[in-house]
């Protein structure tokens, strides 16, 4: 287990004081690594509560530049970094935050041919993307490497967000064996995004993740959390158990590699802005109402 610096105990004090957590469970989050996968409005919250909690190493994979219209809700990023990689945006940011932590930058479109060897690197990843195809690409990815994926949408006014593949917990597959059909995706363009909401559920992907990495357990294995903005509510809902028949983490799966994503629904990779919801209606078990106002 990684050892703290004196300067660390002083910076993370704070946390260390808290008995859930102490000084192992930091410790333990300085010797675990996370890649964050999308680099926009779920990640970059994402990436400064991870790096300031302490993680001690952070991965950063997008494709994509720093756009105009990303500012609003992608707060790793500035007006002056308009046009930048946004891995390099948000490397410079968190690396600004918390000089101690490890950042290693991914400008790459995650695909069949690269996604495993980039997974394999780090030890929890969170989903912050936003099109179909990747997310089954994640989704696939850890099951086959037995890696937990922390996955996080958002949307208008609403949020979701759980955990795949944790300690015999579904995966995204076991929910939706098939995509949906294309023209059914809503994309941030279209239906628009408050940048808070992002913003709540990037923050709790972080909190799941740090649960991981310090020994902890996540709240939201095998169930969703719901925030409903406007509304002012989150609500849980308890997921259905991992799905024996399912293709890639059943008892006989039929997916043993990685497929072509793109082709398998129907859309790019590189669409950007596509919204999933995590859990269609009849998925679901059992609605559990928290901090509803």
């Amino acid at each position: 287990m990684a050892q703290l610096s004196v300067e660390e105990v002083g910076r993370y004090g704070r946390q260390l004081i808290l008995p859930e957590w102490g000084r192992r469970g930091q410790e333990s989050v300085k010797g675990n690594s996370v890649l964050i996968v999308g680099v926009g409005g779920l990640g970059c919250p994402c990436a400064l509560y991870l790096a300031a909690a302490g993680i001690g190493r952070l991965g950063l994979l997008d494709y994509d530049r720093v756009e105009l219209s990303n500012l609003h809700r992608q707060v790793l990023h500035c007006e002056n970094r308009v046009g930048v990689a946004k891995s390099e945006s948000g490397r410079d940011a968190v690396k600004g935050l918390n000089s101690h932590i490890s950042v290693t930058t991914h400008t790459v479109l995650l695909d069949s041919s690269n996604a495993l060897s980039i997974l394999s690197q780090y030890d929890i990843i969170v989903d912050a993307t936003d099109n179909v195809a990747t997310r089954y690409l994640l989704n696939d990815g850890c099951v086959l490497l037995g890696k937990p994926l922390v996955s996080g949408s958002a949307l208008r006014f609403e949020g979701q967000l759980t955990v795949y593949g944790w300690r015999g917990g579904p995966c995204y597959r076991c929910l939706f064996p098939s995509p949906p059909p294309p023209a059914s995706v809503t994309n941030c363009s279209e239906g628009g995004v408050l940048g808070v909401v992002p913003g709540v559920i990037g923050s709790l992907q972080a909190l799941e993740a740090l649960k991981i990495a310090s020994g902890m357990e996540p709240l939201y294995s095998q169930q969703l959390l719901l925030f409903d903005a406007l509304g002012g509510g989150f609500r849980t809902i308890r997921l259905r158990p991992r799905q024996p028949q399912c293709a890639v983490c059943g008892e006989n799966p039929s997916i043993t590699a990685l497929i072509d994503y793109e082709l398998f629904c129907g859309s790019r990779a590189d669409d950007k802005d596509k919204r999933v919801d995590i859990l269609d209606p009849e998925l679901r078990v059992s609605p559990q109402v928290r901090g509803r106002r």
